[in-house]
């Protein structure tokens, strides 16, 4: 027998670097490089705990974060509400990991499905005003699995909807039609030319998808005038809440806000935002739901939410809708909007999410690394993830943010502001 080579490398970039060079490996240190260079890589911050204020660590690689200094104040966390500390929301998780369990043990079509799950389900179908509804483990898998179960024949698409969204078109293999961002009359234009396309007596399933509230604009889509296009062409809409679930209508979203819920055939949504929990979720008729899940991939194979995250955001869920809390958010950011457009910073959108514009991509980098030195949490959103020459700080604030934090924050943004460069001295 061949003696075995127990030769220690002696690093370990040593290894690293050999399987680089491999003739079928991956070159990832020379990807990360790249990415470097074209400004591109981001490291993980880790925050001490999730709320409107806590101390952020720098990125430990392998090792203990150290959470030292004073707490900053949150203002990019999608913790919009601010529940996801709240006493009745975590009393609700602990209950349900007491009584029913941590982890649903297995995929829900097998052992996976408990009383937890269903609450939550009765409880966003009475809140959507639907038949019925269908919890997944995420907004993500709840995106992907239903376009490719529905395995439309094409998709019309907003130019800004969610990456879920773009990926859930490329697994259906549907031909994806993009239109022009909250623009009904370029969708009811791209209908038109593919009405014009399609063969005679040939009988096509067409599926309309967009946000709701856009992440990163802030805007809201004009979903009356999307129905109305679809609606000429016998089209299915789907709606993307994830950024307006809990906020709008008692709890409903702008579906509900905007009493559309007879002409929206698809409504899907995130717990893991306003609800402050995990999983997602869609929101239909029967026959969409029995059908999901049988047919959704990302259900059918996947282990069922934790029941402790179905409870926390059934407890979250009935918070939001009694009111206050929603309230008490859009007065927040009422305050800081008109605080910001005061300054003169050009703040986009119309919702919860207030973009403030700063357009060049090291100015934005600069404005919220200065931002943190002032107490602030809001780092900067470049390309990719939004458009070159559209650079910006996205403000999102709490409803649990008070008075003086609000007021911090904008004294912040001055003073940050002109260290940046971004506003005129």
């Amino acid at each position: 027998m061949a003696e075995r080579d127990t030769t220690v490398p002696e690093t370990t970039e040593t290894v690293e670097d050999d399987h680089q060079n491999s003739a079928h490996g991956f070159a990832l240190r020379e990807r990360l490089d790249a990415r470097e260079q074209r400004g591109l890589r981001r490291d993980l911050a880790p925050t001490e705990r999730v709320a409107a204020r806590s101390r952020v660590a720098t990125d430990p690689g392998d090792g203990i974060s150290n959470f030292a200094g004073e707490d900053q104040v949150i203002l990019a966390s999608n913790n919009y509400l601010g529940l996801a500390d709240n006493d009745r929301v975590q009393q609700a998780a602990a209950a349900a990991a007491r009584e029913v369990g941590t982890g649903a043990g297995a995929s829900r079509l097998v052992t996976g499905d408990t009383p937890v799950h269903r609450a939550l389900e009765r409880n966003l179908a009475r809140t959507k005003d639907t038949e019925r509804a269908l919890v997944f483990s995420s907004g993500y898998a709840a995106n992907v699995g239903t376009i490719a179960a529905l395995a439309p024949d094409v998709i019309f698409s907003d130019e800004l909807n969610h990456a879920s969204i773009v990926d859930g078109c490329r697994l259906a293999c549907a031909e994806t039609m993009v239109y022009d961002h909250a623009d009904a009359d370029a969708l009811g234009a791209a209908m038109a030319r593919r009405d014009e396309q399609a063969r005679k007596g040939e009988d096509e399933s067409w599926l309309v998808v967009t946000d709701s509230v856009f992440s990163m604009d802030g805007d809201v889509a004009p979903l009356a005038a999307i129905c109305d296009a679809a609606e000429r062409h016998g089209a299915w809409v789907m709606v993307d809440e994830a950024h307006a679930t809990g906020l709008y209508a008692d709890g409903a979203g702008i579906v509900g806000h905007e009493g559309l819920g007879d002409r929206v055939q698809v409504q899907l949504g995130t717990l893991s935002k306003a609800l402050a929990s995990q999983g997602g979720y869609v929101a239909g008729s029967e026959a969409l739901v029995e059908h999901l899940a049988n047919a959704a991939r990302s259900f059918v194979f996947s282990t069922g939410l934790a029941p402790p995250a179905a409870a926390a955001a059934r407890e979250a869920l009935a918070i939001a809708r009694e009111g206050e809390r929603r309230e008490r958010l859009w007065n927040v950011v009422e305050r800081l909007r008109d605080g910001l457009d005061e300054m003169g910073y050009r703040v986009l959108g119309e919702s919860q999410i207030l973009p403030v514009l700063v357009g060049n991509r090291s100015k934005a980098v600069a404005f919220g690394e200065s931002l943190a030195e002032h107490g602030i949490v809001a780092p900067a959103i470049r390309p990719p993830t939004v458009p070159e020459g559209t650079s910006r700080i996205r403000v999102a604030p709490m409803a649990t943010h008070t008075e003086r934090e609000i007021e911090r924050c904008l004294e912040a943004f001055h003073e940050a502001g002109r260290a940046a460069g971004v506003l005129d001295e």
